[in-house]
């Protein structure tokens, strides 16, 4: 069996790029996008247990000798892409006649995995030198195609046994300027190694050590290419018993692992913290003691006057205590902003500590979307009851518009962002594009779990609401503002309170990128677990004192400031990935380039959300703190 002519129509070959110079694969005859989507309730149930089967512990297949082992194939795409990504027999290669689909998870069709039966035959223990796969007739449009897919340095990947296997589809050697050579070559030859210990599957990789590329340079348009491809096997006995007791490096893996223990950037935050830490609770409360004590022991000499004697450049908080608690504009949004805040640093919290208790393999495809999703439905109702508590407390009467803002200050966003890049991503024909059982399964789960959720949370919050605790009066006419300093200004407050947490993680950001949009593995979650506590911690105390910078301008605006300030981390973040993006990657092309700066949008979205929560709860905190301390008349 073959791909041969079948391939021209199973195959559509069009003439635009998918990215930058490469030719489109289109996916096209590969049978009904629920052919290789779950069922809805296996996938529910999927969703709500977990993610499936874990290829590195306990539960994987046993073999007797002889058993067929089933190889799958996969995906191809550009190496340097790793969100681009098309089904492999998009490819003129050898394929079955009807092509069957295996049953994935969620996760791994969020992940792009479109696994298909191939005619390689494998059975458990049994060595095979150089057995024919297909005989193929390619055409000058079919050989253009592998061409230009092997100068994209596309690479291919297999899954036997849950074990993921990888290899580049072509060789391309370029060199000398003058004379200037370019040859491209075709791997019609694969040797695949696996060892076992008693009867499992330990390890699988694909080689092409000692194989010569069959040459695709020199056809001419006429002309048609012979091709044969061929494959062995090898079996070998390892005394390692689990997958996961493998060293590290220890397994031909295609991708690097280069993520060790960073100390620098552990020292790094670990100085920034101490020091902001420093500088807050001593400098910072001493001044408040001094401020404290100078106000409290004039109070009674003081009490018949106008209070002007306390208005004295930095240490002018105190006239301002009846405006201080006045509740801000726009106070609806600001409770909703608040909510998702809190969801998401209880979302991310959770996601690291399940990492960290082993809960869900990370290794596994999709593990990590499938988890996010599980959660992000489940803490919706932080979001509601947040929201609506707080709203009930600053005395809004809304509470249904407050609701349905809460549920749409993510969601919304998310769901514009994704439309675009899911638009893309099928135009291309690349597998990241979500089926449409997929699809209907996410959106069944959010209107049936999340959204009830949100209610629900906001029901219990706006119950549980009790008047907001003002250690203050607030008076009716608004004192007016004095003219603020330029390094005051929100402007200032943002750049200042956005970068310093962002220099806190700078250096473990580029460990994320590179997972995230990279090649990398990471594993070192307690690591992740440290500095995301210090981007807190940091978060917190930033917006403090600079809080009391305002506060000492007779500045009492300080609701929004707060969540902006810090919030505006986000932007910080955002600002890095154009400067990942262009200066640390090497991706392109129109597919990439809208998936990673769609995201990339919506991580710095959320940055600002959780960031912007804990700045204004600190804040809310410290400034309960100094008015309940102060005396007043």
């Amino acid at each position: 069996m073959f791909c041969g002519a079948a391939a021209a129509a199973a195959i559509r070959h069009r003439g635009g790029q998918p990215r930058g110079g490469s030719a489109a694969l289109r996916m096209t005859v590969l049978g009904h996008p629920g052919s290789w989507s779950c069922r809805w309730l296996p996938l529910l149930l999927l969703l709500l247990l977990g993610t499936g089967r874990d290829p590195g512990v306990e539960g994987v297949t046993h073999y007797k000798a002889g058993d067929p082992v089933i190889l799958y194939v996969n995906k191809v795409g550009p190496y340097h892409n790793p969100q681009e990504t098309y089904h492999y027999y998009q490819l003129p290669v050898c394929c079955p006649e009807k092509i069957r689909h295996k049953s994935l998870s969620l996760g791994e069709v969020l992940d792009g995995d479109r696994m298909a039966e191939s005619l390689y035959e494998i059975r458990f223990r049994e060595n095979v030198e150089k057995r024919i796969l297909c005989h193929m007739q390619l055409t000058s449009a079919q050989v253009e195609q592998l061409r230009q897919a092997i100068e994209e340095l596309y690479y291919f990947e297999f899954v036997v046994d849950d074990l993921p296997i990888r290899g580049f589809v072509g060789y391309m050697e370029e060199s000398g300027f003058l004379p200037h050579s370019h040859k491209i070559g075709l791997w019609t030859h694969l040797d695949f190694h696996l060892e076992f210990h008693g009867d499992r599957i330990i390890f699988a990789n694909v080689s092409v050590r000692d194989v010569k590329p069959h040459s695709l340079d020199g056809l001419r348009p006429d002309e048609f290419l012979g091709l044969t491809h061929t494959y062995s096997v090898r079996w070998s006995e390892t005394s390692v018993e689990r997958r996961s007791d493998r060293r590290r490096g220890d397994d031909g893996g295609f991708f690097p692992r280069t993520l060790e223990i960073h100390w620098l950037s552990i020292i790094n935050s670990m100085v920034l913290v101490f020091l902001l830490v420093g500088f807050v609770a001593v400098i910072l409360m001493r001044v408040l003691r001094k401020d404290l004590a100078r106000y409290n022991l004039d109070e009674e000499p003081t009490s018949g006057g106008s209070g002007d004697d306390f208005d004295q450049g930095d240490n002018g908080w105190k006239i301002i205590h009846t405006d201080v608690f006045r509740f801000p504009p726009y106070r609806g949004l600001l409770c909703a902003v608040l909510g998702v805040g809190a969801q998401f640093l209880a979302l991310g919290t959770g996601i690291i500590v399940m990492a960290l208790l082993g809960m869900f393999n990370v290794h596994r495809h999709g593990a990590i979307n499938s988890a996010a999703i599980l959660l992000y439905a489940l803490t919706c109702c932080i979001s509601g009851y947040v929201s609506s508590h707080f709203y009930r407390q600053i005395g809004g009467e809304r509470w249904v518009w407050n609701i349905i803002l809460t549920t749409s200050l993510f969601s919304v966003p998310f769901f514009l962002t994704w439309s675009v890049v899911n638009s893309v991503h099928w135009a291309n024909g690349s597998t990241q594009a979500l089926p449409a059982t997929t699809i209907l399964l996410l959106l069944t789960v959010w209107l049936l779990v999340g959204f009830p959720l949100t209610v629900i949370g906001g029901i219990f919050g706006k119950n549980n609401a009790s008047p907001f605790d003002a250690p203050c009066r607030t008076k009716n006419i608004a004192r007016e503002i004095p003219p603020q300093p330029w390094y005051k200004s929100s402007l200032v407050h943002m750049t200042v309170g956005g970068f310093l947490p962002f220099s806190a993680i700078s250096v473990e950001l580029y460990y994320i990128f590179a997972t995230v949009w990279g090649r990398e593995q990471y594993t070192l979650y307690g690591i992740l677990f440290f500095v995301f506590a210090i981007l807190l911690s940091v978060g917190a105390c930033i917006s403090i004192a600079l809080t009391y910078f305002q506060l000492s301008g007779e500045d009492y605006r300080w609701w929004w400031r707060s969540v902006l300030s810090v919030g505006s981390t986000g932007l910080f973040i955002f600002f890095y990935s154009v400067f990942y993006y262009a200066r640390r990657s090497n991706m392109s092309g129109v597919v990439q380039t809208v998936e990673f700066f769609g995201y990339s949008l919506l991580t710095g979205y959320v940055f600002f959300l959780m960031l912007g929560t804990i700045s204004f709860f600190s804040s809310l905190k410290f400034i309960r703190y100094i008015y309940v301390n102060l005396k007043m008349d």
